[in-house]
């Protein structure tokens, strides 16, 4: 791998990334990504997809074994040092000596990017009020929520002002309110400071909240790539459920007269709820023609759109 810089213009970018295990499994394929500066880029995947591993290869963490990768345009095998000092990298699981305050371990390891004395000090106040711990700056980190030690995760990570910010897994295991602040500072992140964001999570709806575009890894491949909604209305469908009469009968031969149609993706019947599930593509414009061909009493209809979770179950599984 070169150290020239990339044709394109982002500032996380990836040719054909590998990364082959000396066993011979192949855990990333070939994953090409683009993404600019300032964006927030949510990576999804399920568990052995590949989606860890990408990210550690980007963060300088494993050594690529084919391809290239560039963040802020440095070569992340030729340079790793240099992709380091310009990347910010919370973990899920990060290390806190939790009898030290929280004032206390930011000023530390400003100290160690190489910040003198007073400059240290100085950002980690700075810090302690951007994630909104300025109050508990002299608690020790031991008497910290499970929210405030990831408030503070993200604080460690941001001290020596990275361009890009890796975010792994960064709201797991917080209750709902706690995730609506990290989420919060995620987007001052980026409006106030530029930074472009690098989010994986186990959570759907945090991608659709704060990510610009995101991308779906499957067995080691990239499988799709969009905005949110470009995604939630190519890539999946509109769900209709007809509440019926539930004494109908022959709702098998319903099912399946419905299902043969080349405009359906999927039909079932939720006995327990008296309902006929369809999924299609224009759930509102389809209802009218269900109706009259089911032929039967319909006590309510609805139409849902799709979400990022329904994006997420069709992509992943799908036909390899």
């Amino acid at each position: 791998m070169s150290e020239t810089r990339p044709a394109a213009s982002g500032t996380i970018v990836a040719r054909d990334l590998q990364l082959t295990y000396r066993d011979g499994t192949q855990a990333v394929r070939g994953v090409n990504l683009d993404i600019p500066h300032g964006a927030i880029f949510g990576f999804l995947g399920p568990n052995g997809a590949g989606k860890s591993t990408t990210v550690r290869m980007l963060a300088t963490l494993l050594q690529p074994s084919g391809g290239s990768a560039h963040v802020s345009g440095i070569d992340v095998v030729s340079n790793p040092g240099g992709v380091r000092q310009v990347i910010g990298v919370a973990l899920q699981e990060a290390g806190l000596n939790g009898m030290s305050t929280g004032f206390e371990l930011l000023e530390m390891h400003a100290r160690l990017q190489g910040i003198r004395r007073g400059a240290a000090a100085q950002r980690a106040n700075e810090l302690l009020e951007l994630v909104g711990l300025d109050d508990a700056r002299d608690r020790r980190a031991i008497r910290y929520s499970g929210g405030m030690k990831r408030r503070l995760d993200l604080a460690i990570a941001l001290v020596h002002k990275p361009a890009v910010l890796f975010l792994d897994e960064p709201t797991t295991g917080l209750d709902p309110a706690s995730r609506f602040v990290i989420w919060d500072q995620v987007r001052k992140l980026r409006e106030d400071e530029g930074t472009t964001v690098f989010l994986t999570t186990q959570y759907l709806d945090e991608a659709d909240q704060l990510a610009d575009t995101v991308a779906i890894i499957k067995d080691g491949l990239i499988a799709a790539e969009g905005t949110p909604a470009h995604l939630k209305l190519h890539v999946a469908s509109d769900t209709v459920h007809i509440t019926i009469d539930e004494h109908a009968s022959d709702m098998e031969a319903i099912v399946g007269a419905v299902a043969a149609r080349s405009d359906v993706d999927h039909a079932e019947y939720d006995e327990a709820a008296s309902q006929l599930i369809v999924r299609c593509a224009d759930g509102e414009a389809m209802v009218p023609s269900l109706l009259a061909m089911i032929d039967v009493t319909a006590t309510r209809v609805s139409v849902s759109a799709p979400t990022l979770d329904d994006v997420f179950m069709a992509v992943t599984e799908g036909a390899s």
